[in-house]
């Protein structure tokens, strides 16, 4: 059997809507699945380099990649009307060039911050780190990313909401593309398409079967957090919307990329629909 490597990242939308897989409830023909988990900038950084045939992204690093990936249209993560949070020690107050910890440059939530905040000074650091590092006072302010916006230190508070910044940047109550998944181009299209098919059934599985399927998470350790803030989680991030993309979420994709092209991010405009599998090909090859 071909076995077939799969990166995301250990947060736990990512987890729920991998393991569908991992626990055999969904397979494909002569496949074997097995996954790495690696921060979300590790990521981005590795497909830069080619480095995965399959890898979770940062919504704002695809134009980056576009000729070597294909984006997939499952295991999608957006915002709608919440977000990353942009927290500091409470009672503070921020500089114009206030000391911020960002996750990784290539993630979505540096790109809207850097446009929002040009003069802040900014240090990169796992996201595991970033809160840390506020109630220490290496830096300012923090992005916080995944589970920590739920449940970061009574002792911080909320500057803005990247939600916020999303929409004075977008204008369209659009919601805010965060993360997806990638394919390599260089995979027959057939075999891509099989896999693209394999992982939506996956998320499909995954949310049918929510309740038990975390119930195995928890009971496993695979996840960061307690059962009441993975269910809610859960619903924001790896939600009945993570199954495939709909009209509105190519439309948020589009916004984030002419966002990016007019701030100087990216050397050329895009449009998400022109870089995606043609799944037309199957039924045309078998036609």
């Amino acid at each position: 059997m071909k076995k077939t490597l799969i990166a995301h990242s250990p947060d736990a939308d990512d987890i729920f809507m991998y393991y569908a897989i991992k626990f055999g409830w969904v397979d494909m023909k002569d496949t074997h699945f097995d996954n790495i988990a690696k921060d979300i900038q590790t990521l981005n950084e590795d497909a830069l380099k080619g480095v995965y045939d399959i890898v979770a992204i940062s919504f704002a690093l695809y134009p980056h990649i576009k000729d070597e990936y294909a984006l997939l249209r499952t295991a999608v993560s957006f915002g709608e009307g919440y977000g990353p949070k942009v927290i500091k020690r409470k009672g503070t107050s921020l500089k114009k060039n206030f000391k911020v910890a960002l996750s990784g440059e290539h993630t979505t939530n540096a790109m809207l911050f850097r446009i929002k905040f040009p003069h802040a000074r900014i240090s990169y650091m796992n996201f595991l780190e970033i809160e840390q590092a506020v109630l220490d006072g290496k830096v300012d302010a923090g992005v916080l990313i995944h589970e920590s916006i739920l449940t970061y230190a009574d002792e911080l508070e909320v500057e803005i909401e990247m939600w916020d910044i999303w929409q004075e940047l977008a204008g369209d109550a659009l919601p805010l593309p965060l993360g997806g998944m990638a394919i390599r181009r260089s995979i027959p299209l057939n075999k891509a398409i099989e896999y693209e098919n394999t992982l939506t059934k996956a998320v499909q599985v995954a949310r049918d079967h929510k309740d038990r399927l975390s119930k195995m998470l928890l009971e496993r350790d695979l996840v960061r957090i307690d059962a009441p803030t993975l269910d809610k989680y859960l619903e924001l991030y790896a939600n009945d919307a993570s199954i495939t993309l709909s009209a509105v979420q190519y439309q948020a994709i589009n916004k984030l990329f002419e966002i990016g092209y007019k701030n100087g991010f990216y050397s050329s405009p895009i449009q998400i629909e022109d870089y995606l599998i043609p799944t037309e090909y199957k039924d045309l090859r078998n036609s």
